[in-house]
């Protein structure tokens, strides 16, 4: 909660003092571990910059960049509430393998604020497509902005999304393959607890539609992890999930990882979950690591 304090206090100061939106880029020093900064990066709203951390190794770079999406929720006071994603551990092991990590705050979501753009609408009406490329723009548009800076390589990114983040990266699928390298997807999807209720998911065969709608145009490898507790999307479901984004011509590695903990939605937010999936990270990044500048 601590960096969620200092973001609001430092977007306060220089509102205060400017009279007008805060400018984008760092907002402090350099701490640690990993070289953690507080950063303003760009969202489709023009005043509406997004809270974000960003981790670095040492050095000046260029560093290929990794950008983590973090899962949301449709309640409107959990998403005020929540504070910034920081998903140390997942960052620590990308930093520890050479990138630059950024960990943007989406609009709509704690200090960041604002209009929450990727809204999926009514359980019945439920519009997933439309949520998942509103996902995508907002990803884009920081991915945009943190290639234009000088330690950043213009190519070879990767996007690590989580639930809502990875239905987001999911989008991004047609991208160019030599911007965006490979996207690493952890448990993807909307809808999931329906109600509140575990292993319900709203309307779960627009869902289908959509992912397969994703596939058409994807360029980008994913590789498509599930733990085998997941009550948001089950592996049964998972499997379903990417079997539908490979129909419509996705390319997808799905792999089941053990049962985590309670839930195993929340294993990319912790040091023993990113543990169980280390092995098909680093396999899902050394194919594009190995390559040269």
């Amino acid at each position: 909660m601590r960096h969620l304090f200092k973001s609001v206090l430092a977007l306060t100061a220089l509102l205060v003092l400017g009279g007008q939106t805060p400018a984008l880029g760092p907002q402090g020093a350099e701490g640690e571990p990993n070289r953690e900064q507080q950063w303003l990066v760009p969202t489709p709203v023009a005043d509406r910059p997004a809270h974000a951390m960003l981790f670095r190794p040492p050095g000046e770079g260029p560093f290929r960049l990794a950008l983590i999406a973090h899962a949301t929720t449709q309640n409107v006071l959990r998403r005020a509430q929540m504070p910034q994603p920081e998903y140390r551990a997942l960052a620590g092991f990308l930093v520890a393998r050479g990138f630059a990590v950024l960990v943007p705050e989406r609009l709509g979501h704690g200090a960041t604020g604002g209009d929450y753009l990727e809204d999926q609408g009514g359980c019945d009406e439920a519009d997933y497509a439309r949520s998942g490329r509103a996902t995508a723009d907002e990803i884009r548009k920081a991915l945009d902005y943190m290639r234009s800076q000088p330690f950043v390589r213009r190519d070879g990114a990767v996007i690590v999304g989580h639930s809502a983040g990875g239905w987001g990266a999911l989008a991004l699928a047609g991208e160019d393959a030599k911007s965006i390298a490979a996207i690493v997807a952890f448990a993807p999807g909307r809808g999931g607890h329906a109600n509140d209720f575990e292993n319900r998911i709203c309307a779960p065969y627009t869902l289908l539609a959509a992912a397969k709608a994703f596939g058409k145009d994807a360029r980008v490898p994913v590789t498509w992890l599930v733990a085998a507790n997941d009550t948001y999307f089950s592996l049964a479901f998972s499997r379903k999930l990417a079997d539908a984004f490979r129909s419509g011509g996705g390319k997808a590695d799905f792999r089941a990882l053990p049962a985590f903990g309670s839930e195993g939605h929340w294993l990319p937010e912790t040091g023993s979950g990113v543990k169980l999936a280390a092995g098909d990270l680093d396999r899902a990044l050394k194919p594009q690591a190995a390559k040269k500048r």
